[in-house]
């Protein structure tokens, strides 16, 4: 059997501590639970993916007022003024 040697933030262990007890596992089960499942998935057993930012969140709120009707969605005829605006101070 190896040892794996992890370090990591004392508040995350504390916490992971914590979710795993809840539901009767210690760290190393939770841990090789995790190892297996990569090895099944062949990869990581989960969708890793980006946090969006400030501004992308800000973007999908937007979208979210044109379709719900909140917001009229901004129209151009001119490509041109339209990436004049988009490059200018960010706000369209």
């Amino acid at each position: 059997m190896a040892t794996i040697n992890v370090r990591v933030d004392d508040d995350v262990k504390k916490q992971a501590n914590a979710i795993f007890s809840d539901i009767g596992l210690d760290m190393s089960t939770a841990i090789n639970m995790f190892l297996h499942q990569a090895i099944m998935h062949d990869g990581l057993p989960f969708e890793a993916k980006r946090v969006p930012n400030a501004e992308t969140l800000a973007a999908l709120e937007e979208l979210r007022r044109i379709q719900a009707g909140e917001q009229p969605a901004k129209v151009y005829t001119d490509v041109h003024k339209m990436f004049e605006e988009l490059n200018s101070d960010g706000e369209v």
